[in-house]
């Protein structure tokens, strides 16, 4: 039995590496992500990471493993920033203000399907110009959802959240353990 990282997400392979679990492959899809007009975030973040999964190239018995993840301000659903100026936006947006991050998982085989969302609350501090200017000079707000990682120099924007820390970072690791158990997967560390 494969694992097969549907990905390209380094801080997911980061994740799974502390349940000991080492993908067989990595194969990140190519699909559309952009959410339908008046798409809930749960709702959007749920059929992106169920469409990764599906369109993962898998063999008989191979388990699949796909995850999105989206920064919702209420309705509004805050992916990752095209470029500085919609990061800045986002970090604006975000100030001094409570959010939710979704992860949905999709762990597939053949033509089983097991789904899983979690949604963490997340408080960012009032920031002012320095605060903005000095995080988005990290640059760390590339490839992020909601145009910040937790894991990173974001962490120090973020004063409480409730819920699930690797949910946040891109994979809530007791969720997925569950999930691969589900399907069958005991790999190392499960």
């Amino acid at each position: 039995m494969r694992l097969i990282l549907g990905s390209g997400s380094p801080r997911r392979l980061e994740l799974l590496a502390q349940l000991g679990i080492t993908p067989d492959d990595v194969r990140p899809p190519d699909i559309d992500e952009t959410p339908h007009r008046g798409e809930a975030p749960r709702i959007y973040c749920r059929r992106i990471a169920r469409a990764k999964a599906m369109a993962v190239q898998a063999d008989a018995g191979d388990i699949v493993l796909c995850a999105d993840t989206t920064v919702a301000l209420g309705r509004r659903i805050l992916g990752k920033p095209v470029d500085e100026a919609e990061a800045e936006g986002f970090l604006r947006l975000l100030s001094g203000r409570r959010h939710k991050v979704i992860t949905a998982m999709a762990v597939r085989c053949n033509d089983q399907i097991w789904e899983r969302e979690v949604v963490t609350q997340v408080k960012m501090k009032s920031l002012d110009d320095r605060d903005v200017r000095g995080y988005l000079a990290t640059n760390d707000w590339h490839g992020k959802a909601g145009g910040y990682g937790i894991q990173g120099p974001a962490g120090a924007l973020i004063p409480w959240i409730s819920g699930s820390f690797t949910g946040v970072v891109g994979l809530p690791l007791a969720e997925t353990a569950a999930m691969l158990k589900a399907a069958g997967y005991w790999g190392k560390g499960l």
